[in-house]
């Protein structure tokens, strides 16, 4: 596949030609345009100019920027970030950035400018603190998980958009490294070697694969609403309504590539896998109070995000046997799906390709310690999640993991 690549000496003109982006942009006193694109996938470069105004195209290659062209990627991919953003800021237009053009024929898509916000993982590694994130984020699933399910779309409607929404080939980079290659030998699996032990008894763990076995099948065969599926604290942007840290006034989702119709808990488990690791490195820097804060953003998604959805219940689209009881039927599924997913996701991004910076940026006597307790973590997961309610339990027993693994 042959389209030409945006560079930062071409992006001025490309803004002239699409008049949605010169309304962002005075490409005559353009005063920056920056290449920031250090993720998995994507070119990604953010123009301001000399009055305050910034616009972020993202360009789509044809291959996982992260390995190269010997890695092939559908650019399609754009295409799905740019409808899910669409779709989902309909539902829950602060929570996303704005869309202004999806160029179809070069996979560009160009978007608002989040320059004064940050990403939260770097936050996070900073130890700072952005109260009501996680309950922002709740909302966010929890809005997503009704308005483009049948409980809120025409379900002929609903059927039409989901097929326009699947998304193979990045379901498959899932439901390999996620679900699959943590525990099967692929030449991309990696730890320190003060972790190859953790690394074995994982993939020997029989209970582990087999609840990796029915959290895939999950994954690829329940279709419940338009998830985000890869959204964790590196695709969330915020900003605090006071200084570097403290309540925020935005935080928004982004990178949405990889969305399709999925199961609701994925992003659910997502977050709290990500909490999880936030929390390890403060535990091994020595830091229990932040960490505790850390833990305690699973229960302030969750707490959101069943509020949410419970407010929007009473208005779904037929109650004849989509009773009040199937609606606790369904929450409480999504309890118990959460701890299996966000396992998957903390085993993932210890042992698998594409890793976290909590962990990686550690010295390495402390982060054996860490990794080590994010694997426990989800092995203890798979086996407590029916043990009570679960936010509070989640978060004492792996509070209780971490401290216990630490090597600080």
């Amino acid at each position: 596949m042959t389209y030409e690549f945006l560079t930062a000496d071409t992006i001025a003109d490309y803004i002239s030609a699409n008049p949605r982006l010169a309304e962002q942009v005075d490409v005559g006193a353009i005063t920056e345009v920056k290449e920031v694109g250090d993720g998995n996938l994507n070119l990604v470069f953010i123009v301001h100019d000399a009055h305050g105004g910034g616009v972020v195209l993202k360009q789509a290659l044809p291959y996982v920027r992260l390995v190269g062209p010997d890695w092939p990627m559908t650019p399609d991919r754009a295409r799905h970030e740019a409808e899910a953003l669409q779709f989902h800021g309909r539902l829950a237009p602060a929570l996303v950035p704005e869309v202004y053009l999806f160029d179809a024929e070069r996979y560009i898509l160009g978007m608002e400018d989040l320059s004064d916000h940050r990403v939260w993982r770097g936050a996070l590694n900073d130890g700072l603190r952005h109260e009501g994130v996680a309950a922002l984020m709740g909302e966010y699933v929890a809005a997503v998980a009704f308005g483009t399910s049948i409980f809120s779309v025409d379900p002929e409607e609903q059927k039409m958009i989901a097929a326009r929404s699947a998304n193979p080939e990045l379901c498959t980079i899932t439901e390999d490294l996620v679900f699959t290659e943590p525990y099967f030998e692929n030449g991309r699996n990696s730890v320190l070697a003060a972790n190859v032990k953790d690394a074995n008894e994982l993939a020997a763990d029989d209970v582990m694969v087999r609840a990796m076995g029915n959290a895939k099948w999950s994954f690829m065969t329940h279709g419940e609403a338009l998830i985000h599926a890869d959204l964790h604290t590196g695709s969330v942007m915020v900003r605090a309504a006071s200084g570097d840290e403290g309540p925020v006034d935005s935080a928004k989702a982004f990178d949405s590539e990889f969305a399709f119709y999925g199961p609701v808990a994925f992003d659910l488990g997502a977050l709290w896998a990500n909490y999880t690791i936030a929390a390890a490195r403060a535990t091994a820097l020595g830091e229990d109070d932040r960490a505790d804060w850390c833990m305690n953003l699973c229960a302030e998604t969750w707490t959101a995000f069943e509020a949410t959805f419970r407010a929007s219940w009473p208005e779904r689209r037929d109650a004849r046997v989509f009773t009040d009881g199937f609606g606790d039927d369904l929450v409480a599924r999504w309890h118990d799906e959460t701890w299996v997913f966000a396992a998957a996701k903390m085993a993932r991004r210890i042992v698998g390709l594409a890793k976290t910076k909590d962990i990686e940026s550690l010295p390495e006597e402390l982060r054996e310690g860490a990794a080590r307790g994010v694997l426990d973590v989800a092995r203890a997961a798979v086996r407590e999640r029916e043990s009570g309610p679960a936010s509070e339990n989640y978060i004492a027993m792996a509070s209780q993991i971490l401290r216990a693994t630490t090597t600080r």
